[in-house]
C-alpha cells in the first residue's frame, strides 16, 4: 500500500489505523507521484520561525512541490480595527510585526494623519526616522543571527542579540518597551529624547560599524557559508514582480525600489543614503543586501541625530482619546524591514474605523517560496525560507 495513505498532519504514521485526516495534506497528496514522500514542516519547527506550516513532497532529498499553509496564528487584526477607535488600535501594530513594530506604528498613524490632514512637527519627523531606522537595524540583526543558525552556525545569534540589546536600551528610553513598541502618536511622537538617548545613539553608530567588520571576517567571508548560499534559491526580477515581492528580496533581484525614495514620507528626502541593490538574487545576495541596508540605516541615523532640529514633538491641538476620523478613504505606505508596509483605511466618520486593510510584505514574499524551492535539496529549501526573513504574525495577521 502507498505510504501516502498513512500520513497525518503531524508526520508519517506506521499504523494505518492511526491515520488522522487533514484537508491540506489529503489534497496535496492527491497529486503526489509514485515513490515520493509527503512531509510536514511545521507548524511547530524552528526553521519556520513561527507557527508556519509547509507541506513538501520529496523525492529522496529533493523538493518536488512545496505549499505554505497559513491560519495557525490568525488573530483578526483587520477585524479588530472595526471595533476599535484609532487611538485603541495603535498598540495592535506592534503585535503584527514584533521585529519592526515602529514601521507598522508609522503606517497606521500616518494613514490617520493623511486622512485628517494633520501636519507633524519637524523635530517629531526626525525622531520618527531615527527610531524607525534603529528598529530596522535591530530587525536585520535578528534575521542575520537566526538565518545563520538555520544553517548550523550558533555563535552569530549571540552577537546579534548583544547589539539588539543595545538598541533596545536606546528605544526603551522613549517607548518604554523592548519588543512591541508603540512610539508614534497622531501629530507626533509620545515623548522627546533626552541627553542619554542622544549620547547612546551617537555612540552606537560607530560601534556597530566596527562590529560589522568583525561579522564580515567571522561569517560573511567564511567559505562554508558562501558555498552553502551561492546559487541557492535564485529569485529574479520577473519572479518578484509576479508575486508582488518588495523590500530586500526585490532589491537583491536588482530592482531599486524603496518606499522611502519612491514615495517619500517623513523627512527621508533630507538625508543622503544608499539604497543597495544586488549583488545577486540568490540566498547569498539577500544576505549581503541586508547587511548593506544596516550600513545605510546607520548613515541615516547619524545624519538625523547630527541635524536634529529644536521644537515640539507633537502638535499643540493633538487628537484626544475620543477623536473621530473624518469620513473618507486613504492609503499610507512605509518601508519596513521586510518590504512595503501599507495601511488602507476607510472611515465613515464614526468613532471606529469602518474598514482597515493591512498590506503585509511577508505575505507576498512568502508566495515566492513554492516556486523557488522546486527542485532543490530540502536543506536548501530551509535556507531559502530563512532568506525571506518571515515574521509569521505579520504573514498570518
Amino acid at each position: 500500500m502507498n505510504s501516502l495513505n498513512f500520513i497525518n498532519p503531524f508526520g508519517v504514521s506506521e499504523d494505518p489505523g492511526s491515520y488522522v485526516g487533514d484537508f491540506y495534506t489529503d489534497n496535496f497528496a492527491k497529486g503526489a507521484g509514485e515513490g515520493t514522500l509527503i512531509l510536514n514542516l511545521g507548524p511547530q519547527h524552528p526553521s519556520t520561525h513561527g507557527v508556519l506550516r509547509v507541506i513538501v513532497e520529496l523525492e529522496g532529498e529533493y523538493v518536488v512541490r512545496a505549499e505554505p499553509v497559513l491560519g495557525y496564528l490568525h488573530r483578526m487584526h483587520e477585524k479588530m480595527a472595526e471595533v476599535k477607535t484609532p487611538w485603541q488600535y495603535i498598540p495592535n501594530m506592534g503585535r503584527v510585526d514584533y521585529l519592526h513594530p515602529i514601521a507598522w506604528n508609522w503606517a497606521q498613524v500616518g494613514a490617520c494623519e493623511r486622512l485628517a490632514g494633520i501636519e507633524v512637527p519637524e523635530r517629531a519627523e526626525y525622531l520618527r526616522v531615527v527610531s524607525c531606522e534603529l528598529n530596522r537595524i535591530s530587525s536585520h540583526l535578528m534575521w542575520w543571527g537566526a538565518f545563520v543558525m538555520d544553517l548550523g552556525g550558533v555563535t552569530p545569534i549571540l552577537y546579534a542579540f548583544e547589539e539588539r540589546e543595545k538598541i533596545n536600551d536606546i528605544l526603551q528610553i522613549v517607548t518604554g518597551s523592548r519588543l512591541t513598541m508603540s512610539y508614534f502618536r497622531f501629530g507626533g511622537v509620545s515623548a522627546d529624547v533626552d541627553d542619554r538617548f542622544v549620547r547612546l545613539t551617537k555612540e552606537f553608530v560607530p560601534y556597530l560599524r566596527e562590529r560589522l567588520k568583525m561579522y564580515k571576517a567571522l561569517v560573511t567571508d567564511n567559505v562554508i557559508l558562501r558555498r552553502r548560499l551561492e546559487g541557492v534559491g535564485p529569485m529574479d526580477a520577473d519572479l518578484c514582480r509576479r508575486h508582488g515581492a518588495t523590500g530586500p528580496i526585490l532589491r537583491a533581484a536588482g530592482l531599486k525600489r524603496d518606499t522611502r525614495t519612491d514615495a517619500p514620507y517623513g523627512v527621508y528626502h533630507k538625508f543622503q543614503y544608499n539604497v543597495p541593490t544586488g549583488p545577486s538574487d540568490d540566498c547569498l545576495g539577500r544576505y549581503m543586501l541586508r547587511l548593506a541596508e544596516i550600513e545605510a540605516s546607520l548613515d541615516i541615523v547619524e545624519q538625523a541625530m547630527g541635524s536634529l532640529p529644536p521644537g515640539p514633538v507633537r502638535i499643540d491641538k493633538a487628537p484626544k482619546a475620543g477623536w473621530k476620523l473624518p469620513a473618507g478613504e486613504t492609503y499610507f505606505a512605509v518601508e519596513g524591514a521586510r518590504g512595503q508596509v501599507g495601511v488602507h483605511l476607510v472611515s465613515d466618520g464614526g468613532k471606529n474605523h469602518y474598514r482597515v486593510k493591512l498590506r503585509a510584505p511577508g505575505f507576498s514574499n512568502l508566495s515566492l517560496f513554492a516556486e523557488a524551492a522546486r527542485g532543490v535539496l530540502l536543506a536548501d529549501a530551509i535556507a531559502i525560507l530563512g532568506s525571506l526573513d518571515l515574521v509569521i504574525p505579520e504573514v498570518d495577521r
